[in-house]
């Protein structure tokens, strides 16, 4: 493990484009659309979620944050509508928000859901045991039930008891007797058994935008929703595409514009993904103490360690995304050991923590080396 004591002083640098907690450096290339263009542009199938920004960019909104579309070809090989349609699609499988979607209505009844006939359910329930197995739990689609305990679909006025919390990990987690899944049907053994797919969604939104990208040709390609991010081929520059990485401080929200934001380091990569998960700014306050947003769904409780950020590289973001939430829960030294006893895995990481003196500190694996600029 490579590990460094990190001077904030001349760590600002400045951006033109970001996303919530890495960010696309924008190339220096002239975006600027000509007249003729914006005449396109103007009618070729702008939604009220999804828009263009020019001819090499898509812009919009999507699983309750913003995203971005982009590429160094000529076009996009695409419109907003076909985006706008994909993300519907994708929605009405997956998202807890939308009460109609399969998921919803799973957890809402005693269910059996062949997921052999779905688009996107399928694989990502398969990918999320098997990460749930790498990670001895750490990593949970079965958490619902605490994620709703501790109010993070309805408001509460208090923490939970140590009583309330104990009685719903009875029934938390993909090793309880409470469904079945066997050839790709699940079925409920107990019908409080809910899973809410938060901590991959959005990193497999990333990748099925990805996937109807290269389906139309796109040689190159940068998307990010809600801070995952996924690369293809080189930028406007020729280069690889260039992400930064937040300095993990709660103050350090880009409020004031992005040229002040800070960043502790960037990274340089190409036919990858990238995630990045924290607590410095996700947080909340019952009774005047302070819980983190993330939930341990192996202690049911809001995880409090030293690691205030991770960002993980991998072959595709919804595996960063994923591994990027566990490590989370995991902790500095636990995340460290699963990368170096699973290189097989193709992951990397970089942790920023905070050491016994309140100074940040850096940890990662060998691999990380290939992707760092600093």
């Amino acid at each position: 493990m490579e590990r460094k004591v990190q001077s904030w002083k001349n760590t600002t640098r400045f951006l033109l484009i970001g996303g919530l907690s890495l960010f696309f450096v924008a190339c220096s290339a002239d975006e600027t659309v000509e007249s003729e263009d914006e005449h396109i542009i103007e009618y070729s199938n702008n939604t009220e979620n999804v828009w263009w920004k020019n001819l090499k960019t898509i812009s919009g909104n999507a699983l309750g944050t913003t995203f971005v579309i982009k590429t160094s070809d000529d076009s996009l090989l695409t419109d907003p509508q076909e985006i706008d349609d994909l993300i519907e699609a994708f929605n009405l499988e997956l998202s807890t928000y939308i009460p109609h979607s399969l998921i919803s209505e799973f957890n809402e009844n005693d269910s059996v859901i062949d997921l052999n006939s779905t688009q996107f359910f399928k694989k990502c329930f398969d990918l999320s045991q098997e990460i749930y197995e790498t990670t001895d739990g750490a990593f949970d689609p079965t958490v619902y039930p605490l994620v709703s305990l501790w109010g993070f679909f309805n408001d509460i006025k208090a923490a939970p008891s140590d009583k309330a919390i104990d009685s719903v990990l009875n029934f938390v987690g993909f090793n309880k007797s409470t469904f079945k899944y066997e050839d790709g049907i699940i079925a409920k053994k107990d019908k409080r058994f809910k899973l809410v797919f938060n901590a991959i969604a959005k990193g497999q939104a990333v990748d099925v935008v990805a996937e109807f990208l290269d389906s139309k040709g796109q040689a190159n390609y940068f998307i990010e929703i809600g801070g995952e991010i996924r690369v293809k081929g080189i930028n406007d520059d020729k280069r690889k595409w260039i992400i930064g990485i937040d300095v993990p401080v709660e103050e350090n929200t880009g409020v004031e514009g992005i040229e002040n934001r800070e960043l502790e380091n960037y990274i340089e990569l190409t036919n990858k993904a990238v995630a990045t998960s924290g607590n410095y700014r996700k947080f909340y306050e019952l009774d005047g103490r302070k819980y983190s947003h993330t939930i341990s769904p192996i202690t049911g409780r809001p995880v409090r360690h030293n690691l205030l950020s991770v960002t993980v590289v991998a072959d595709d973001a919804a595996t960063a995304d994923a591994y990027a939430t566990a490590f989370m829960v995991m902790g500095v030294e636990q995340s460290m050991q699963l990368m170096k006893d699973n290189p097989d895995l193709n992951i990397d990481a970089y942790l920023l923590f905070e050491n016994e003196q309140g100074r940040i500190e850096r940890a990662y694996n060998r691999g990380m080396n290939m992707y760092l600029m600093d």
